[in-house]
């Protein structure tokens, strides 16, 4: 059964991954003690619900045999209702391994770098990203993951023209990926007298946070520019040149950051968000040879390239991907986006699903 035969592997992997991580040398490596203990991380709930398969397995054959050859009516209906309940158990479990088996991309257990840019609409868009960067930053406090802010450019009514920060914790790329694109508002900007609703938008990109070991950097191709961060001025400005600007000259990726008070910080966070951003557009650009569907993380920000609208006259966010319409606005921008991250990941989990019955149709 290639159902069991698979799972079988990732057993025997898993005994080999417990092992090494056990070996002297493993642990004196850091960097392959961390990749092991991330796979480790991710094979053991595997092992553990095909453990609880077998089992589950046993106990239906065994309740089936003895059922053979029971004798009464009581016995009959007691082995009846333990080898259905085991049957149950199994279908329950199948589905679960079924959905572990298919192959995950190995960034979603990376830590991520958001990046919100205001695109059409000028101060409205600007507000509009400020409420998305509030958004996702309330959503990480919610599920107790660890955000800094890495750069800003704020608008004079307020909002961002752009801001950049960063996301740690369990699975955060993973669970952030879909929300990369253009995002449109509808609603009534407060300097609007006539009332008349207004129509913005705001790019999101999520890129996996790469270390240099995963990605390396020619240093031959970077221009590294340095410049005083803006900052409220008095006892805060700072008086030497802190921020870091760096540019990757064979595609012109430029990467700043001025949040961190030293020039070292800030050169080594604007490193970390190229080597994301150069290492994102590497995977892109061969997910798309696989599959010619595939489309890039982000457009222009015009209105019409929307993957989702927020409109609030009528108190209703859809997502146009998938065909989720959601209400409670204010809820959703408190942070409260669980039930749509786990709606595209189901998405993005058929569509996977579905790619590889494909696959394995045509071998």
């Amino acid at each position: 059964m290639e159902f069991k035969a698979a799972l079988d592997n990732l057993r025997r992997e898993f005994a080999e991954v417990e092992k090494s991580l056990s070996d002297p040398a493993v642990i004196g490596n850091q960097n392959q003690f961390r990749q092991l203990s991330i796979r480790h991380a991710e094979l053991q709930p595997v092992i553990e619900t095909y453990d609880a398969y077998l089992q589950a397995e046993t106990q239906r054959d065994e309740a089936a045999e003895m059922l053979a050859e029971a004798d009464g009516d009581e016995m009959r209906e007691y082995l009846e209702s333990e080898r259905d309940e085991a049957e149950a158990t199994l279908a329950r479990l199948q589905e679960q391994l079924t959905r572990m088996l298919v192959p995950r991309d190995p960034a979603d257990s990376k830590n991520a770098v958001v990046e919100i840019r205001a695109g059409t609409g000028g101060d409205e868009a600007a507000l509009f990203a400020g409420d998305l960067c509030s958004m996702y930053t309330r959503y990480a406090e919610l599920k107790g993951y660890k955000t800094a802010l890495l750069d800003a450019t704020e608008s004079e009514m307020g909002g961002y023209k752009e801001v950049v920060f960063s996301v740690e914790g369990a699975g955060v790329y993973g669970a952030l990926r879909h929300e990369s694109g253009v995002h449109r508002v509808q609603r009534v900007p407060e300097t609007e007298s006539q009332g008349r609703i207004h129509t913005s938008a705001a790019t999101v990109a999520v890129l996996p946070e790469v270390e240099e070991v995963e990605f390396e950097l020619d240093p031959g191709e970077l221009e590294i520019v340095t410049f005083r961060a803006g900052g409220p001025g008095g006892q805060h400005m700072q008086k030497n040149d802190t921020a870091v600007r760096i540019t990757h000259k064979p595609t012109g990726v430029s990467v700043s950051c001025t949040n961190e008070r030293s020039q070292r910080q800030n050169r080594e966070k604007a490193l970390k968000i190229l080597r994301g951003k150069l290492y994102e557009a590497q995977r892109r650009k061969q997910q798309e040879e696989i599959a010619a569907t595939r489309k890039s993380q982000i457009g222009s920000g015009d209105r019409s390239e929307k993957i989702r609208t927020y409109n609030f006259p009528q108190d209703r966010l859809t997502d146009h991907r998938i065909g989720l319409t959601m209400h409670n606005l204010p809820a959703i921008l408190a942070g409260e986006i669980d039930t749509l991250i786990d709606a595209l990941a189901e998405a993005y989990y058929q569509d996977l699903l579905a790619q590889a019955a494909e696959a394995q149709a045509t071998q």
